[in-house]
This record gives structure tokens, sequence and C-alpha cells, in this order.
């Protein structure tokens, strides 16, 4: 078995296991509770389908047959351990990677074919994307690009990004939005970790799109970084349909309306955080058949 074919499941099974042993029979926890408390359900609607998606690299399939829906104010995580082919599956939803078979649906329009630098106007944005940070520019306009690219055309990059108070007063905006307003005009090179991680997230937000992949948001944070970063997560909830991939378990279980389980590049189960916890299937994947 190739080493990308074969997880690592060590950290994440600790992880999970720590998540799913707080059954839905015991109250929630004061994080699930507050995020409970402030965000408005699913309704329903369709936003984002994936159908039968599959994707191999020589021997070695990425993605089997993936099957995954996001509804309109959902936030749909998508968990598995190491090598399961997460960021491949977001690659391909994003357009960075063509698949092999299987079709992506964006409010009913097949994407599959659309290319990457076009899907932020489709409608899809995908953080670690569209991220990618000018380090010597002011974090505002980072985010001011951001803005220039849902419009290309309408604005010169290098000269109006800087000045122009039709870039300059939306981009604030949004950094004002992810708790960054008091860093505006520092340079990028100069914010610590999780403020670029609320950088990149104010810039998908910039984009305008109703749908959002978050690809590992609160990676490399601290305690009270990811507090933080959840917290934001939750007032987004309901206002976009989110498909998240983090490894955080708590913030996962705290956050997900509903959970997608992705072990070997198969869906092996999709529930709610409760129906996760409970599942044979995911006891059996990430910690081995258990009496």
């Amino acid at each position: 078995m190739t080493s990308a074919h074969a997880p690592d499941t060590a950290s994440h099974a600790t992880d999970l296991h720590a998540s799913m042993s707080t059954m839905s029979t015991q109250p929630p926890t004061p994080t699930e509770a507050s995020v409970a408390a402030i965000t408005p359900g699913p309704d329903g609607t369709p936003k984002l389908q994936i159908e039968g998606l599959r994707k191999a690299f020589g021997a070695v399939q990425a993605t089997r047959n993936v099957n995954l829906t996001v509804c309109q104010g959902e936030l749909h995580a998508l968990i598995g351990p190491n090598g399961a082919g997460k960021t491949t599956l977001l690659s391909q939803i994003s357009g960075e990677l063509m698949p092999d078979a299987g079709r992506i649906y964006l409010d009913g329009r097949d994407i599959t074919r659309v290319p990457a630098f076009r899907r932020p106007v489709a409608g899809l944005a995908r953080s670690f994307q569209i991220s990618q940070l000018y380090l010597e520019f002011p974090a505002v306009a980072n985010v001011a690009m951001a803005i220039v690219a849902r419009s290309p055309g309408r604005y010169n990059m290098w000269r109006n990004a800087w000045r122009d108070p039709a870039l300059q007063e939306p981009a604030l905006g949004y950094l004002e939005r992810v708790g960054l307003a008091g860093r505006a005009h520092v340079r990028v090179s100069e914010l610590a970790h999780g403020e670029k991680r609320q950088l990149e997230l104010a810039m998908a937000l910039a984009l305008e799109t109703p749908v959002l992949l978050l690809d590992e948001p609160m990676a490399g944070m601290g305690t009270e970084e990811s507090v933080r970063m959840t917290r934001l997560l939750s007032e987004l909830k309901g206002k976009y349909a989110i498909l998240l991939v983090e490894h955080d378990m708590d913030a996962v279980f705290a956050l997900a309306d509903r959970i997608t389980v992705l072990v070997y590049g198969e869906t092996i189960f999709t529930g709610t955080p409760d129906e996760v916890r409970r599942s044979p299937e995911v006891r059996s994947a990430y910690l081995g058949d258990e009496d």
C-alpha cells in the first residue's frame, strides 16, 4: 500500500475519540450551546452538490465516487484521517484539479469543467485558493485586491487598491467582520499566524460568493485563536453554504450541522454530530473494531 493511500490515523483518532465520548445524552458543551443559540439552521436548499466524483493518481484512488451535498445556510464539515482525500476533493470542487469522473453542481449548474479562476464569479470561493497573501502590503490592500478579483476590469489593482474609497471602505468592512479592523494598515508580514488566517477569511468573504470552501482555517492556531475563529465561523453560519475541512474536532463538533467522514477517498458516513459520535462505521474507521 502506498503512503498516499494509507492515512496516519493516530492523532485524529485521539481527537475524534475525545469528541465522540461526549454523547448526545449529555448536555452540550458550553461551546456547542453558545453556537446553537446564535445560529439559524440550514433551509434545505442544495447549493453545492457533488455526484460520483473520482480522481486517481496512477494506481492510487484519491477520491472514489464521492457524493456530498451542502445546503443553503449549512456548515457541513468534512473530516477524515491524513491521506483520506480531503484536500484532493476540495481541489476538485474549487477547480484546481479536474476529476476523472463525476459532476459538481452549483445552484443546479454543472461547473465540473469551469476553470478555477472563474469559480468565484460563478459563486464558489476557497479560502486557501484565493488567499495568496501579499506579505509586503497592508491587510486592507489584500482585501481590496480580493474585491478587485470579483470585478475584473473594473479597477486598476495596483493603483486603486490603495486609494480608491470604493475599495477601501468595503475592505475595511470585511476586516471588521473578522476582527482585524485595528490591524488594517499593518503589513501582512507583521501579522501573527492567527491574524493571517483571519485575513484569509476576510478575503474569501470579499469575493461575495454564496458558497465557501474553508480549508483548515484553524491550522497552527493556539487555543485562544481557535476559540476566536470558532466564534467567527459560528456567526457566518446561516448566511453562507460552508464546506469546512478542519482537524480541530472540538470546533467541528461545535460548529457543524452535518459531518461527512472520508476514509481512503470514500465517504463512509454523513450525519449530524450526534449521529457521527454514535456511528459504529466511524468508530471502526478511526479506532479499529471495538467490542
